[in-house]
């Protein structure tokens, strides 16, 4: 796909193409800016997150309380099923 947007080995387009190549003011546009800068592969989520930064507030706190929050399993263990999670949806964690 010959879309100008430099992505790491692996990587694959997204479905949204405007979202993916937003340039939208967000903490997560400098995020994927680096990441694209140095090659290297990151939660193509992030995307969402700096196209629709209000929208998505919520679910990045979400996130956080789940996988940080008090729970009877540790945040490692927490980490590492949703690694394998995503091992099993082809989807880079």
């Amino acid at each position: 796909m010959d879309d100008n947007i430099k992505r790491g080995p692996g990587m694959k387009p997204m479905y949204l193409p405007g979202v993916e190549g937003s340039e939208n003011p967000s903490p997560f546009t400098g995020l994927i800016r680096g990441m694209r800068e140095s090659g290297s592969e990151y939660p193509q989520i992030w995307h969402m997150f700096a196209y629709l930064p209000k929208a998505t507030e919520h679910l990045s706190r979400f996130t956080q309380e789940i996988m940080r929050g008090p729970a009877p399993l540790s945040a490692g263990i927490r980490e590492l099923i949703a690694a394998y999670t995503s091992y099993r949806n082809s989807c880079p964690f």
